[in-house]
């Protein structure tokens, strides 16, 4: 009896799945971890994000911390990208932190699988640091 219902599921399956489109889209965790001057000063960033991702494009939205002569910030931030296959990512993001809202544009550069170099450049924010995930 079960053997007659398995054929009969996958079947079944099979028809759902050609009635009903499959969206190609990824979703993912990541991480980084950057150096850089933002709100006057030099430090480190460490944060993580949520990237949803679809056809090649992106929106990442994310917070951490930023480490600075001693201190500790909150910041959060939206990134919206492109990924070039097998080559680059470039998008523009806005980061906020305290009563400073930063737009900036980014680049980042495949290392290894889920590994890139990255690089934030806007008025008053720049940071380089490594992005795993995503």
């Amino acid at each position: 009896m079960i053997k007659s219902r398995l054929p009969l599921s996958a079947l079944a399956i099979a028809a759902l799945s050609a009635i009903v489109p499959v969206t190609a889209y990824a979703e993912g965790l990541g991480g980084e971890v950057n150096y850089g001057r933002a709100d006057g000063h030099w430090g480190t960033e460490i944060g993580a994000g949520y990237a949803l991702d679809m056809a090649g494009f992106s929106l990442t939205p994310g917070a951490g911390v930023y480490l600075r002569d001693g201190d500790t910030k909150l910041y959060g931030r939206v990134e919206a990208a492109y990924h070039i296959p097998l080559s680059a990512t470039i998008g523009a993001g806005v980061r906020f932190s305290g009563d400073n809202t930063r737009p900036y544009a980014t680049l980042a550069m495949p290392i290894i699988p889920k590994l890139r170099a990255k690089a934030n450049v806007g008025p008053k924010y720049y940071a380089v640091g490594l992005t795993l995930g995503y």
